[in-house]
């Protein structure tokens, strides 16, 4: 359910200035008379033409002085005035930013029911609670994907055993009338659901604008969008993309149990209970990310699931008006150093195929499923789909749901030593499909 400092800089030391005596030469500008000789008019009057000459100079280098002191608080005057346009600029691009998404991100609230179990590293952003089989109430977040009322949010925000959803318009219009449309299987790493708002022609919806996640690297600059603890509807918030790729163990903080979600950005930008299911967006105030977890035992840690990793299932529920889930149909380990080195194999990335005998006896090639009708084995590696490796940021699973039903890929495999591709075409998964 949906309960859930950059390195200190060092000191600048300043370059430590050299110091010397410069020789005197000709030209210097101070000639000592010969000892116990007078000097000569002429002389004279040179020296004090000399020693004007110098105060002069003097004079010259403090009122450059007094002047250059004045250009220090102009340049220094005008840098302050630069700096306060550049964050009076980036205050009005994330005001922007939120304007124009805001109205796209919906307060959802759920009546269902929790089981408690430990707490685990991470935690999903929700709020709501209770012991083993209680009836709660709990709320997330979720984003408008178009306008016949469609939503995506947070597996755990509707999970299995949901009675009741109600959702909140940025306006704070209520709208009962919801229903789930599909949602992810537990044991899959992204955690997603949509949702329908079934009368939706009697409200003006405005669906979000979903990014290339794809084209997003650390540092870019993100805003968080969704319903803080449950109660602050549409708070805001901003950071940067702090990392991707990364894979977490989370747990719903109500303590349900704990699920592995793979391949997501983490963000420092303020996210908090309740934010599950929110927009994570660019400076373009386009959707790139949908918040999903928090590290628990740390600040300023959160992560989000990348959009290009449902790109393929947004596509279906928006033309189709169901889900349905891109369905390999195998049995599989995701390869570790460790795992590679227990089943004595030369790669060690990828999606091994398990063979019967190391699946308990289960069969790891479905029958009647797209990869028995491709030829796909029991011991095969898949190495890539569509040319895209698999790792620890792109599981075979979250490639896949990149794609469409009825999608055909090219997947490299890797069989009794050799690479290979063959191609699948992809079909919808069934109820309790495994991959």
């Amino acid at each position: 359910m949906d309960n859930d400092a950059p390195k200190e800089k060092p000191a600048l030391v300043p370059e430590s200035s050299s110091s010397g005596a410069a020789a005197a030469g000709p030209g210097s500008g101070f000639a000592n008379p010969e000892p116990h000789q007078p000097a000569k008019a002429g002389t004279r009057i040179k020296a004090f033409g000399g020693i004007f000459i110098i105060l002069l100079s003097m004079a010259a280098g403090f009122i450059g002085g007094l002047v250059g002191s004045g250009n220090g608080s102009v340049t220094t005057a005008s840098t302050r005035s630069e700096q306060q346009k550049v964050i009076s600029s980036q205050s009005e691009l994330i005001s922007s930013i939120a304007k124009d998404v805001s109205p796209s991100v919906v307060s959802i609230d759920v009546t269902g029911q929790t089981q408690a179990s430990d707490q685990t590293q991470s935690s999903f952003f929700g709020f709501g609670g209770g012991s083993s089989a209680r009836p709660t109430r709990s709320a997330g977040t979720g984003i408008i994907i178009a306008s016949n009322g469609l939503i995506v949010t947070n597996r755990h925000v509707v999970p299995a055993g949901t009675t009741d959803d109600n959702v909140t318009l940025s306006d704070g219009t209520e709208l009962t009338d919801v229903s789930v449309v599909g949602r992810t299987r537990e044991s899959d790493p992204l955690d997603v659901a949509f949702l329908r708002i079934n009368d939706a022609k009697s409200h003006k919806l405005s669906p979000a604008k979903i990014g290339d996640s794809s084209k997003i690297g650390v540092g870019d600059t993100v805003v968080a969008i969704g319903n803080a603890l449950g109660q602050f509807q549409n708070s805001v918030t901003t950071g940067i993309i702090s990392g991707f790729g990364r894979s977490v163990e989370a747990q719903s903080s109500d303590g349900g149990s704990s699920e592995t979600l793979q391949d997501l950005f983490q963000t420092d930008a303020a996210i908090n209970e309740g934010n599950s299911g929110g927009p994570l967006v660019n400076i373009n105030g386009e959707v790139i990310g949908i918040n999903t977890a928090v590290a628990g035992n740390a600040q300023g840690i959160g992560f989000a699931i990348p959009t290009a990793n449902i790109s393929g299932l947004i596509k279906t529920v928006i033309s189709t008006g169901k889900f349905q889930q891109p369905y390999l149909g195998v049995r599989y380990v995701a390869l570790t150093n460790d795992i590679a080195k227990q089943l004595d194999l030369s790669v060690s990335r990828g999606a091994y195929i398990l063979k019967s005998e190391e699946a308990d006896g289960q069969e790891t090639v479905l029958p009647d499923t797209p990869a028995s009708k491709a030829g796909l084995k029991p011991g095969d590696t898949i190495l890539e789909v569509d040319g895209t490796k698999i790792d620890e940021r792109n599981g075979l699973t979250v490639l896949l749901n990149q794609k469409g039903v009825n999608d055909t890929v090219k997947l490299t495999i890797l069989r009794d030593g050799k690479q290979q591709n063959i191609d699948v075409k992809l079909e919808a998964a069934p109820s309790q499909a495994n991959s």
